[in-house]
């Protein structure tokens, strides 16, 4: 779960409304940020005719890497906590989303037809420079302007992409985007194997039937490459978290966000949970989690066994919202008691849809440390 949706993620028809007035106005370049709240844009009745994620169905790769232009959304998520030059420290977030317009193809000879609409956020974190760099963009899925293939493995919109650099499947991926004074260029490889989150790659996220994703992770990537800003090249190395899922659903009419952690702990686990927050500020029933062992292995995580709270609050001079950038995590099942504090506390991704996105530092009762990123949106 990642970018402005990870979890419930699913766009709505206003929200394409969004995706198509960028593709109308130059693809988004030089325009003014909407600073749209996610949720605005998120409830019941996802569209009809589309294909719906179903229970008891099984993935299979190299096919699911590509895109499954029958369902309403999908996403190709990357974040990333790098180490530069004398320990300095970057963090990426870089998403590459397609939206199905109608349940149905375009019946056009012309490669410019298309029923899919294409967009993706690209930020880097200089937490030395206490800076956040970010940019959208968006493109129509017709005439070779932006998709996503499975064998070989690569997403793209014009140039910014994820790509396989050879090998057997997606690996290793390079990962490259430039936008004016500031690029990534990675190397990314598994330190773990592909994990199924849900119910075997079946993620529920609200009780009607099909509201649900399709959804795995690689929650370990070793990365290596570049960070440019302002035409400086820094070589970086550090770790990067993969999260992919496909659905047509829906936030629930009484859900205002979520709060979504991806943690990687020094020990080698890692730590995925979010929770669907309610308007009244509790917690949704279909909240979620997950640790990974440093071996590969995923034990789900029940959401009563999770207690949040926010610590510390900053608040967004480009859009006056007040979002919790520190936290204590408690889960007594697996005696982490951890503290997750922004790197920045200025995070905010206010483009077409405004929401927190950025990389932490966690620190635990027990001596844990360790990185990752947190995704805030509702607030």
């Amino acid at each position: 779960m990642s970018g402005p949706e990870p979890m419930s993620r699913s766009f709505r028809r206003p929200l394409l409304a969004l995706v198509i007035s960028g593709l109308l106005s130059a693809c988004g370049a030089g325009k003014e940020p909407t600073g749209a709240r996610v949720a605005d844009y998120l409830g019941a009745g996802a569209g009809e005719g589309f294909a719906r994620a179903q229970p008891g169905h099984r993935l299979a790769f190299p096919q699911d890497h590509g895109a499954h232009p029958r369902y309403q959304s999908e996403w190709w998520y990357f974040t990333g906590n790098l180490e530069g030059d004398a320990g300095r420290h970057f963090g990426f977030m870089f998403t590459i989303f397609r939206f199905a317009l109608t349940p149905e193809a375009a019946l056009r000879a012309s490669e410019w037809g298309t029923n899919q609409a294409w967009m993706a956020h690209f930020a880097v974190t200089d937490t030395e420079g206490q800076a956040l760099l970010k940019s959208e963009r968006f493109a129509r899925g017709g005439a070779g302007l932006a998709g996503a293939s499975a064998d070989p493995f690569r997403v793209w919109l014009y140039d910014w992409s994820a790509s396989a650099a050879g090998g057997d499947g997606p690996f290793p991926m390079r990962l490259s985007a430039r936008e004016d004074d500031y690029a990534v260029e990675l190397d990314l490889s598994p330190a773990k194997p592909l994990v199924l989150q849900g119910e075997q790659g079946y993620s529920q996220k609200g009780r009607e039937p099909g509201n649900a994703s399709h959804y795995y992770a690689y929650t370990r990537l070793e990365a290596r490459g570049q960070v440019v800003l302002d035409g400086e090249a820094h070589e970086v190395t550090g770790s990067a978290w993969m999260d992919r899922e496909w659905s047509t659903s829906a936030l629930g009419d009484d859900l205002a966000g979520w709060d979504w952690f991806a943690l990687q702990l020094d020990d080698g686990r890692d730590l995925m949970f979010y929770q669907l927050r309610r308007e009244d500020g509790g917690r949704g029933p279909f909240s979620q989690g997950a640790l990974v062992a440093a071996d590969g292995t995923r034990r789900g995580i029940a959401p009563a066994d999770v207690r949040l709270k926010p610590r510390k609050w900053w608040r967004s001079s480009e859009t006056g919202r007040r979002y919790p950038v520190s936290w204590r995590m408690r889960i007594d099942s697996l005696n982490l008691d951890l503290e997750i504090a922004a790197r920045l506390p200025a995070q905010e991704m206010n483009l077409n849809v405004a929401y927190w996105e950025g990389a932490v530092s966690v620190t635990g009762s027990r001596g844990e440390r360790g990185v990752g990123y947190l995704e805030m949106t509702g607030y």
